[in-house]
């Protein structure tokens, strides 16, 4: 009974930290809190798999290595890099037929903002 539920813990665990770490991993390229939680998926991995222990480690000195060398980046470098990130929100929120949704609720005429991706 010991080893079923261990098993099970084990199971639990590693269903959630996937899935945290994977939701993570979509939310990394949009403003937002994408790193902080594949960090949380992988302190959720650690709790049972040593490789997420060590990859957790590794991934958050990485990271912090980029911050601090963005942080002496000039200005224009910044910015590009802010620039990259509102476009892609911009992007996915096309190819998504956000804007699409709106023309519709709003009845604004404008077809050309439907995502190539949904079919009229």
């Amino acid at each position: 009974m010991q080893r079923v539920r261990r098993e099970a813990k084990r199971i639990l665990i590693g269903f959630l930290g996937w899935t945290v770490l994977l939701c993570g991993i979509v939310m990394i390229p949009y403003p937002g809190p994408g790193w902080l939680v594949v960090f949380i998926g992988l302190s959720i991995l650690a709790v049972e798999f040593a490789w997420a222990k060590r990859l957790h480690n590794y991934a958050h000195g990485k990271y912090k290595y980029w911050q601090s060398w963005l942080a002496v980046q000039p200005s224009y470098i910044r910015a590009i890099f802010w620039m990259l990130t509102c476009i892609t929100v911009v992007m996915t929120i096309w190819l998504l037929n956000g804007y699409g949704m709106m023309n519709d609720w709003f009845d604004l005429g404008q077809d050309w903002v439907d995502s190539p991706l949904v079919g009229r």
